[in-house]
This record gives structure tokens, C-alpha cells and sequence, in this order.
């Protein structure tokens, strides 16, 4: 466990280097060029080339050494930083700058793949659970991950426009090249034992329980290619009962996030003034750490699917009664219950994978999860604004308050809004409602309560 806390901790200081770095890039352009557009391209680039990479940097993960993917996403990102200061010293005329100017966006382009290629490491990341921590211990570990993961989007969404507001964009780029070398400099000496790396040939012909799984025995799909193996990453998911509608059901929970990424803050705005509202949702964003802190104490129980679909329910009724008053206590209640339920759903989903995938082979299934997450919630966001924009929101402005609909929502400019909160909470409730009642969820407990894959705790055995 030792060894998993110093990787948990350079995690940190890693995922808080790129995500300070990169919201400060987004913040900077649009208060360089007042360009919505190019604002928005680069965010979306960035979940594209996430949500795009997430399959290869999985393979990645499964065919090297974890301490060495995690040096080398480290060593790929001060490349990075390096090239994006390099730019900025040599190159970038800081005074008048265009969306068309090439300086500009070999800019971007170094920040952004820097801020991308760190997502190989949060992918070793969810193996390396597999690898050093106790399967009884698990669950907790992952909440300690949920933990790490809301302290960075605390100080992210935090620090970086007090940086660009005090101190410019010049001193944020040195500042995070130092971190980012602090970051490597402190993982070198971290050990991370892990068994030998087999070979394609030796895959080929290794059985799921020699991979270190105890559990149902199924072929070994892992005739693989190196590089993008989206064939592969189908097969291993097919081999695991009901595993394939855990992850249609965690790409459909992040489409209904799409809403709320998408209204949560022009819904706020209409509440609380700029400043009142960047407080809100510091404070709030507590709620992750406290939520992964919980789960690190409390642990998931004896079966994380049914924990996974039950924190849904509740996530549901948030969802339909965070908005049904113009009442900031209850937006901004919601929201930190909101955020304390989410490293629960992560955590559980986490540890599922972490035992029914032989370790492997996580790597794949990880990434592909992560890429099919990542790609359903920016397709939500674009789709639900337009909806809300053109549609909801005049329509409760004007007929649509006479409605059963404005009897439940009563009146207020941000009704059309709510309205979208509350059709979105009421599905999800009804599509988690069925998932408890359906056969993958029934298959997939008891594949889960039958398999076994205790790395670390073997590993302690024979010490």
C-alpha cells in the first residue's frame, strides 16, 4: 500500500500540473482574442483527443510496465510544456494575436497533447489498483482515487483563473513546467513490482486464470495488436457477462451528465452573480473528496453492480428536485449531494472492472471505457443546449407555464431549464429502475461475486 499512496499522491500533483495548465489556456485565448469559437474548438479538440486516445493509450498500458508508462507519459508531457515554451519564448507575438496565426496554435497544440497523453497515466492508474492493492481493499482504494481526483478539480477550476488574473499566462507556463518536473522527478523512485510483460505469442495461448483471475474460466482473447485495438478491447468485454451493458449504462449516465454540463452554469448565473458562483462551486466541489473519503472508509459492499445502480437512483432524484424552485439553498444543496454520490458510482465501477477483467488486459477495457464516457457527454452537452435554448425555455416562458409542468416547476426565468433537469432525472430514474430488474445486472453480480483476482494479496501470501 505504500508504494500505491506515493503513486496516488505524484497522481495528484501530475493531474492538477495539466488540468491547471490547460484551463488556464482556455481562460487566456478567450481573453485574447474574445473568440468564442476558438475557445470552443480547443475544449472540444481536447475531449475528442481524450476520448480518441483513450483506446490506444489502453493497449499501451497492457503491454508495458506500469511505472514505465506512467515515466513515459510524464517525460512525453515536459516535451510538451517545453515545445509550448519554446513557442512562446521564440515565436508568439503576444501583442496582437488571431485564430490565424500559426504561432497561436502550435501553442495550443503543445499544451493541449501535453494535458492529453497524462490520460495514459490515470488509465495505469486504475491497473495499478488491480496490481499493489488487496482485492478486500480495493473498493476503498478507489475511493481514495475519487478522493485525489475531486481535490483536482477543486484547485484546477480554482487556481487557474486566480493565475491568468494575477500573475498572466508567461508565469502559469513556468509554474507548471516546474511542477511537471517535481511530478517526474518524484515518480523515479517509486517502485511498482509487477510480473513479467508477455509477449503477443505468449498471450496467445495463456488462459484468463494463469493472466491472475480465479474466477469463471473464458478464453483468452488477447491476440492483439500494439496499437488502436478496439477488436480486441470487444472481445475482452464480451467474455465478462453483462459487462458490456455496464459500460452502455456508464456511456448513457454520462449523456444525461451532458445536461447538466451543458445548463449547470447558465442556471447558476441566473441565480448568483460571477464571483458568488465560481464560491458555489468551490465549495460545492467539496463534495467529491468528502464522497471518495466515505468511500475509502466505508467501502461498496459485497456487490458494487447493485451499489453502482442504487447510487443512480439517488443521483436521479437529485437530478429531478435540484431545480424545482428558483431557490439557491436548493440548487446549491443539490449540487454538493450531486458531486458527494459520484466517486461512489466511479469507484464501484472501477472495482467491478479491476475484478472481472483479467489484469492483463484492464488496460484495454479502461481505455475503451474512458472513450466512450468522454465522447457521450461533449455530443450531450452541444445537443441539450440547442434544445434547451430554442425550444424549452421559451416554451415555459410562455404556454408551457399553464402546464402540469409549471405547476411542479412554478414560475421563474429559469423554468425551461429546470424543465430539462427534470425530464432527464425522471429517465435516468426509469432506465436504473429496469437495470435493476434486468438479466446483464443479475449476470454480472454473479460473475462478480464468482471471480477472484487478488494480485497483491497472492503476492503478500507468498512474502
Amino acid at each position: 500500500m505504500r508504494q500505491f499512496h506515493h503513486i496516488l499522491v505524484n497522481t495528484l500533483i501530475a493531474n492538477v500540473t495539466t488540468g491547471f495548465l490547460f484551463f488556464a489556456l482556455t481562460f487566456w485565448i478567450y481573453l485574447q482574442t474574445g473568440d468564442v469559437a476558438l475557445t470552443g474548438i480547443v475544449t472540444g479538440s481536447y475531449m475528442a483527443s481524450v476520448a480518441l486516445g483513450s483506446v490506444f493509450f489502453g493497449s499501451v498500458v497492457d503491454h508495458h510496465y506500469k511505472k514505465n508508462v506512467m515515466v513515459f507519459a510524464a517525460t512525453a508531457t515536459l516535451v510538451c510544456y517545453l515545445l509550448a515554451a519554446a513557442v512562446w519564448v521564440v515565436w508568439l507575438d503576444h501583442e496582437s494575436m488571431s485564430i490565424s496565426d500559426p504561432a497561436l496554435w502550435a501553442f495550443i497544440l503543445a499544451v493541449t497533447a501535453g494535458s492529453v497523453v497524462e490520460h495514459m497515466r490515470n488509465i495505469a492508474l486504475s491497473t495499478t489498483v488491480t496490481l499493489l492493492v488487496p482485492e478486500e481493499d480495493r473498493d476503498k482504494a478507489n475511493g481514495l482515487v475519487g478522493a485525489v481526483q475531486g481535490v483536482a478539480f477543486m484547485v484546477t477550476s480554482v487556481i487557474a483563473g486566480l493565475a491568468i488574473g494575477f500573475i498572466g499566462m508567461a508565469a502559469t507556463l513556468w509554474v507548471s513546467l516546474g511542477l511537471t518536473v517535481v511530478a517526474l522527478v518524484h515518480l523515479l523512485p517509486i517502485a511498482i513490482p509487477e510480473a513479467k510483460i508477455l509477449s503477443t505469442a505468449e498471450t496467445t495461448t495463456e488462459s484468463t486464470t494463469a493472466a491472475g483471475s480465479s474466477g469463471p474460466s473464458t478464453a483468452d482473447p488477447t491476440v492483439l495488436s500494439k496499437g488502436i485495438d478496439l477488436k480486441g478491447s470487444l472481445l475482452i468485454i464480451s467474455a465478462v457477462p453483462g459487462l458490456l451493458a455496464l459500460i452502455l449504462f456508464s456511456c448513457f449516465n454520462n449523456l444525461i451528465g451532458g445536461v447538466y454540463a451543458a445548463l449547470m452554469d447558465p442556471y447558476g448565473l441566473e441565480l448568483f452573480s460571477p464571483q458568488v458562483w465560481g464560491i458555489v462551486l468551490g465549495v460545492t466541489g467539496t463534495g467529491f473528496v468528502f464522497g471518495g473519503m466515505i468511500v475509502a472508509r466505508t467501502g461498496l459492499g459485497t456487490n458494487p453492480v447493485r451499489t453502482l445502480l442504487l447510487v443512480n437512483v439517488a443521483v436521479a432524484m437529485l437530478g429531478m428536485l435540484f431545480g424545482l424552485r428558483e431557490w439557491w439553498w436548493l440548487y446549491a444543496g443539490g449540487i454538493f449531494l450531486f458531486m458527494l454520490t459520484v466517486p461512489a458510482a466511479e469507484a464501484a465501477e472501477q472495482t467491478i472492472l479491476q475484478r472481472v477483467v483479467p489484469f492483463r488486459q484492464q488496460g484495454r477495457v479502461f481505455g475503451l471505457a474512458m472513450a466512450v464516457e468522454m465522447a457521450a457527454s461533449p455530443l450531450a452537452t452541444f445537443a441539450v443546449a440547442i434544445l434547451a435554448q430554442a425550444y424549452l425555455i421559451p416554451w415555459m416562458a410562455g404556454p408551457g407555464a399553464q402546464t402540469i409542468f409549471g405547476v411542479i416547476l412554478g414560475e421563474g426565468t429559469t423554468r425551461g431549464m429546470a424543465l430539462m433537469f427534470f425530464i432527464s432525472g425522471f429517465i435516468m430514474l426509469v432506465v436504473v429502475l429496469l437495470a435493476l430488474k434486468s438479466r446483464p445486472y443479475r449476470r454480472l453480480s454473479a460473475y462478480y461475486a464468482g471471480a477472484s483476482q487478488d494480485i497483491a494479496g497472492s503476492a503478500q501470501e507468498k512474502a
